[in-house]
């Protein structure tokens, strides 16, 4: 088991986010992790890489307690963290921004840069003045740059062009097929649905179903995932 999720409980001060989320994930496995707007998506991800440590239940990451590691440990188990917004360093440049936490492995700048070519053609430039897009990428290359095995992508497309969307699909699609393990949040799911593995739904911050993709009915979705 790559990720283990028991059963936990974060709080925002004394107001409660999550009410015993728990699922689990296996090497090379992508699962989206869905549910609207302030459902608890992106709180389970905090918890899981220890930003927002549970109260109660456990989180294990290849059968390893997370419980009392600060979240840079957390990360250099093998979690790779693009979270909600894209936070790349601004004052850095793109390739400053890449090397920064980087870790040996098969994830390279030249692979990365391969990836996303933009990249390697900005590579000079600050972070802030990059497009959204842009910015989006190098997140992404920049977490890549860990060499995770776990790489988690939390709405990575929100907000972009229909074109950089479907550069950012594509990436992931490859990604899959390399068999890296994804943890994705997205909205689209005309684009979610065909990478994914399996299913997960959080609804008021609890575990509301699971399943594959061919299980999630219309019904589900307008019950779950609907406006």
């Amino acid at each position: 088991m790559l990720l283990d999720v028991q059963d936990i409980t974060t709080y925002y001060g004394s107001s409660q986010a999550l009410f015993g989320v728990e699922f689990r994930m296996v090497e090379g496995e992508v699962v989206a992790l869905m549910g609207r707007n302030g459902m608890g998506k992106s709180t389970t991800i905090k918890s899981i890489c220890n930003l927002m440590p549970p109260k109660t239940g456990r989180v294990f990451f290849d059968n390893k307690s997370t419980d009392r590691l600060p979240s840079h440990r957390v990360a250099k188990l093998g979690i790779g963290l693009v979270p909600e917004g894209r936070r790349c360093f601004p004052n850095l440049t793109v390739y400053e921004n890449l090397v920064a936490a980087s870790r040996p492995g098969k994830w390279t700048l030249e692979r990365v840069n391969e990836l996303f070519p933009r990249l390697q053609e900005r590579h000079a430039q600050m972070a802030k003045s990059l497009s959204g897009g842009e910015q989006q990428m190098l997140a992404i290359g920049r977490a890549l740059m860990t060499n995770p095995r776990l790489l988690i992508l939390d709405e990575a497309t929100e907000g972009l062009a229909p074109v950089i969307r479907q550069d950012i699909w594509k990436a992931i699609k490859l990604l899959k097929a390399e068999g890296l393990s994804i943890l994705v949040v997205d909205k689209t799911l005309s684009e979610l649905l065909p990478v994914a593995d399996r299913c997960v739904i959080i609804e008021n911050g609890r575990s509301a179903w699971s399943g594959v993709p061919g299980e999630l009915t219309s019904d589900l979705q307008d019950r779950y995932l609907g406006v």
